[in-house]
């Protein structure tokens, strides 16, 4: 049986009704672009570790991420594992392959004056969709999150949002789709409080708005993710800021929120992260600004 024959029967049969509709449409993305492209055409017995690892150097050197490269080495091993169980190979070889060394690349984020820029701009704008760009300033919320928002999901009495879902945009029956689920691991699902000088923007939006969503869109589900990123890419432009993508808005909350003397646990909590290793790991560079911070201030007590 040739490994692309294998591959639709593993992602109909295996995948689909196993997984969320997110993570099916990812294999399915990398299988179209990437397995079935470059292995399709051997037959499953014949894709022995050599081949394999041969396939895992070339998406290596293709100038694909690591995290990308692991993604796809993932499931191929996956589909190899299952082919053995469903009596399609007799043995596997995906475990064999080595996986590339992935480096935590130095979070980056945007300085205190291009944030500035940005908030003067969308706070005095007309435009009340953009106040999406200030809440991930101040909250940290991932765009899959903040875009998931409904007038629910907001206490604003409290001035809490109860982070419980998580979307995203991709391709489904021909058709450009937004795609809803239950964020992506138990640590992400999360209280936010809301900075209380945020609260009157907030209720604002609130008012000029029809939609069931926080940041309302072109349809009944609120602002596309990919919309939302060229209009964010607009702004940038508009204000003469470098662009950098996003997720940049995140790193930039717990950047700030670090040099404001935030904990590492209440910051990793807020962020979602599974624990505070991952903070500490993830945004080192900040912490020795701040550690230099705090020891040039007890060094005053030298003078």
């Amino acid at each position: 049986m040739k490994y692309r024959e294998w591959i639709a029967e593993w992602l109909e049969y295996y995948v689909k009704p196993t997984v969320k509709a997110r993570t099916y449409e990812k294999y399915k993305r990398q299988a179209t672009l990437y397995l079935s492209p470059r292995l399709g055409e051997y037959e499953i017995e014949n894709l022995t570790p050599l081949y394999l690892q041969k396939f895992a150097a070339s998406i290596t050197d293709s100038g694909l991420s690591p995290n990308t490269v692991n993604g796809i080495i993932t499931s191929l091993q996956s589909s190899l594992r299952c082919a053995v169980k469903a009596g399609k190979a007799e043995r596997e070889y995906g475990k064999s392959v080595v996986r590339p060394k992935i480096r935590e690349k130095r979070a980056e984020c945007f300085s205190k004056a291009e944030q500035k820029k940005m908030e003067e701009y969308i706070l005095k704008s007309n435009n009340m969709k953009l106040l999406g760009v200030v809440i991930a300033l101040y909250t940290g919320l991932r765009i899959g999150e903040l875009l998931a928002l409904r007038w629910e999901d907001i206490d604003i009495r409290k001035g809490l949002i109860s982070v419980r879902q998580s979307c995203t945009d991709g391709w489904s029956e021909g058709k450009y789709k937004k795609f809803f689920d239950v964020p992506k691991t138990e640590s992400s699902i999360r209280i936010v409080p809301l900075p209380k000088q945020l609260l009157p923007y907030v209720r604002e939006l609130k008012k000029r708005t029809n939609s069931a969503y926080i940041i309302p869109g072109n349809t009944d589900y609120g602002a596309e993710i990919r919309c939302y990123q060229r209009t964010f890419g607009v702004v940038l432009k508009r204000l003469g800021i470098p662009h950098r993508g996003f997720h940049v808005l995140r790193h930039t909350f717990a950047t700030r929120a670090l040099e404001v003397g935030m904990d590492v646990r209440t910051l990793s909590e807020i962020l979602g992260h599974k624990n505070p290793a991952i903070t500490l790991k993830r945004y080192a560079h900040s912490f020795i600004e701040h550690k230099a911070e705090m020891m040039n201030r007890l060094g005053k007590l030298l003078i």
